[in-house]
């Protein structure tokens, strides 16, 4: 299977596409970048991308994004772009998505999330099916974190682009980021256990949820009128999931609330304009 590098120009994905082309034969490998169209040197980071690929690594397949999304874009409308990109690329390869996600951003990930007020699902974050996070999920054999990162891009020579937003202080992400870099290695260790328990905790409850849903989508009202919210929310969540319909956690509590309170006949909204007609008994997704 192909491997889709997501290669940004910056030192962690440096680092990996380094890795992968010194362990790995040429035509295993695919690298895919994307400009976002946030800053005037985006453009300029995917063509530095794709003049190391072809010309240091001797890489002959390169995919280069690119959207205009415009300056003060939300990191989620950006990651949901980046990722969107990345499925076509893998899709088109039959490949494998790798991103160079390491320790530091898996510990700043369960910081924010819990800084946030999430529940059990923000503290298994970075868990996205279908990509591979090699400084992670045990595809070296270990984990790696920033400053490890950063030991072998200069020993190895490795040349590389900043994001000037990685400075900026209007992201949460960014003033945290010098903290847990300085964080003991074992304490990162100790919440990347705490991360793989609670993937394993949420692999579990999703199991248990899909097995609850009516194959038809058809759910009786008073059923979650005998349950408690989350319960209720984490059923909903599955099966507006199974339905093909992307909620957040606010909508699903609006949901919960139509099918709880809404009269009978009147129809709810979900994203993509689907409508749910609630029912005096039931309803249907």
């Amino acid at each position: 299977m192909k491997k889709i590098l997501a290669v940004s120009g910056g030192v962690d994905s440096m680092v990996m596409l380094d890795f992968f082309a010194n362990n790995f034969p040429n035509d295993e490998l695919v690298v895919a970048t994307f400009d976002h169209g946030t800053r005037e040197s985006s453009a300029e980071d995917a063509l530095f991308v794709e003049n190391i690929s072809r010309n240091q690594y001797a890489l002959k397949k390169v995919y280069r994004g690119k959207a205009e999304l415009g300056a003060g874009v939300s990191e989620e409308m950006a990651r949901k772009a980046r990722y969107d990109f990345l499925r076509e690329v893998a899709f088109r390869e039959k490949g494998e998505i790798f991103t160079a996600h390491h320790l530091d951003d898996l510990v700043e990930t369960v910081m924010i999330n819990f800084l946030r007020g999430t529940e059990f699902r923000g503290l298994a974050g970075l868990s996205s099916l279908g990509i591979r996070r090699p400084f992670i999920d045990g595809f070296f054999e270990k984990t790696f974190d920033k400053r490890e990162i950063l030991n072998y891009a200069a020993e190895h020579e490795i040349v590389f682009r900043e994001d000037p937003t990685n400075s900026s202080e209007d992201y949460l992400r960014n003033r945290i980021r010098e903290k847990v870099f300085n964080l003991p290695i074992e304490t990162k260790r100790a919440i990347f256990q705490l991360w793989q328990n609670q993937k394993r905790i949420v692999k579990e409850i999703d199991e248990i949820v899909e097995n609850l849903l009516p194959e038809d989508l058809k759910f009786e009202r008073d059923w979650f009128r005998d349950l408690d919210e989350k319960t209720a929310l984490e059923i909903l969540r599955a099966a507006t999931i199974r339905a093909g319909v992307a909620t957040t956690g606010p909508q699903r509590k609006e949901f919960l609330n139509a099918i709880l309170n809404y009269q009978p006949g009147k129809q709810f909204n979900l994203p993509d304009d689907k409508l749910v007609k609630i029912n005096k008994r039931d309803f249907v997704l």
